[in-house]
């Protein structure tokens, strides 16, 4: 069966009180619209049109593939209107399904459940049933229980919402009929729109099979109209993701207060705090401990590594037993070794850090090459940039870098060698050499203060 599918995503969102076209705010650190993209994109269809109107230079600025076809809505005219832009795109597929960019719940696995059911020959409904269906259409059925149409909330009788069973407006659409269909609809209605719900009274007409599916859970089919509505749905994937985790092997001190916004790869035994942020691609293997208000972003962390609190991982990869923070800050291109140390208020950046070694406190140490068993003391800085170019600094092997030492690269310290504290580098240092950079010490007797001047 040859399926295209045709994503909505032209409303303003008046109601989100936002320059931001509404398709675009995000949930789980995502654009709602993304999250659809996705969801189509794992059913494997030939095309996927998104039809775009209200702010669609920023929708496909931001959003823009190589497999997506964009289709502008000048007017916005109701969803019937809106799908039979796409139309003439879709001549060949079998079935045409259609969803919603401000619905980023929705499970593959429901669509695709949707898209057999119906096959290329019916008409696909995907409905649910709520306890208030205030604001949805409703399915009518007849008395044998065969859907006749869908009466939207503004044009229902008094009879016709006290129908449960609601509308959510994705449907597969047989590619025999939909063109047809999209041509006949009327906009006599009271919101004066072509509204593609008309379409079941069509297929109905028309003697077509009609074939209902429904999501595992009401949530799933849920679109965000304003900020509260948007905030319902980030509580729920929030909360599909944790459930998600703690399958998966993790333990989290509270389920209610981690937010993923991204793809997290878990390993076994795994303890995660409160507050804990992950963020785009993270991957956390075995016997891992995450303390209280840590973000992890595109980030690899090892096998029985500890990260205490206020840690900030970004762009980095941590390797097996290593021990970070609290307050430390890892910035791309770290590298930490096993059994590294990062302690805290550090911070790191495209550095390696060898085997063993430890930054223990209050230390910048950036485009560096660090050894292995190398201690870095307190208030240690990698001069890295002069304004305008960043240089290396490499460490040898069991090197012991004093307290308050100012490495001025480019410089090399070779291996075994010491750096005395309060030491300015701007020399190599051979191995095994002590170096010694600093003023002498000087004792002024007698010395008076200033006295500061009366007024």
């Amino acid at each position: 069966m040859i399926l295209d599918i045709v994503i909505l995503a032209a409303g303003q969102g008046t109601r989100m009180r936002s320059a931001l076209p509404k398709v675009l705010h995000p949930v789980a650190g995502k654009p709602m619209l993304g999250h659809v993209i996705d969801c189509a994109r794992a059913l494997s269809p030939r095309h996927i049109h998104v039809v775009i109107g209200h702010g669609a230079e920023k929708v496909r600025e931001t959003l823009g593939a190589d497999d997506l076809n964009w289709v502008l809505q000048g007017e916005q005219l109701g969803t019937g209107h809106a799908v039979a832009q796409a139309i003439p795109h879709t001549k060949g597929a079998d079935q045409i399904l259609v969803l919603y960019g401000d619905v980023p719940l929705l499970r593959s696995s429901t669509l695709r459940r949707l898209s057999e059911q119906a096959g290329q020959n019916t008409l696909g409904l995907l409905t649910v049933t709520m306890d208030d269906p205030t604001g949805y259409g409703r399915i009518v059925r007849n008395p044998a229980g065969e859907v006749q149409s869908i009466v939207e909330q503004k044009d229902a009788s008094a009879e016709h919402l006290l129908i449960t069973e609601a509308n959510t407006g994705i449907m597969a659409l047989p590619g025999a009929h939909a063109a047809d269909w999209l041509n006949s609809l009327s906009n006599d209605n009271a919101q004066g729109e072509y509204y593609l719900t008309d379409v079941v009274a069509l297929a109905v007409g028309s003697k077509t099979g009609i074939e209902v599916a429904q999501p595992e859970d009401e949530v799933e089919v849920m679109g965000a109209n304003n900020r509260q509505q948007l905030s319902v749905l980030e509580r729920a994937i929030q909360s599909r993701e944790a459930l998600r985790l703690m399958t998966e092997g993790v333990t989290l001190a509270d389920p209610g207060r981690l937010d993923v916004r991204g793809t997290v790869t878990v390993g076994r035994d795994i303890f995660l705090d409160i507050n804990v942020v992950l963020e785009g691609q993270v991957t956390i293997e075995d016997n891992v401990e995450i303390g209280p208000n840590c973000v992890i972003r595109n980030s690899v962390v090892r096998r029985g590594t500890v990260i205490k609190a206020f840690s900030h991982l970004d762009g980095a990869e941590v390797g097996d037993e290593c021990d970070i923070g609290p307050y430390a800050r890892l910035r791309p291109g770290t590298v930490m070794e096993r059994g590294a140390k990062v302690g805290n208020f550090v911070e790191t950046k495209k550095t390696t850090i060898g085997t063993g070694s430890k930054i223990n406190h209050l230390s910048y140490v950036g485009d560096a090459l660090i050894g292995e068993q190398v201690n870095i003391g307190a208030g240690t800085i990698t001069c890295n940039y002069d304004g305008v170019n960043k240089f290396v600094t490499e460490i040898g092997d069991r090197v012991f870098i004093g307290s308050n030492t100012a490495l001025v690269a480019p410089v090399k310290v070779g291996a075994g060698a010491t750096t005395g504290a309060g030491s300015t580098i701007t020399q190599d240092v051979p191995a095994g050499a002590l170096a010694v950079a600093r003023t002498r010490q000087r004792a002024i007797e007698n010395w008076q203060r200033p006295v500061k001047k009366a007024d």
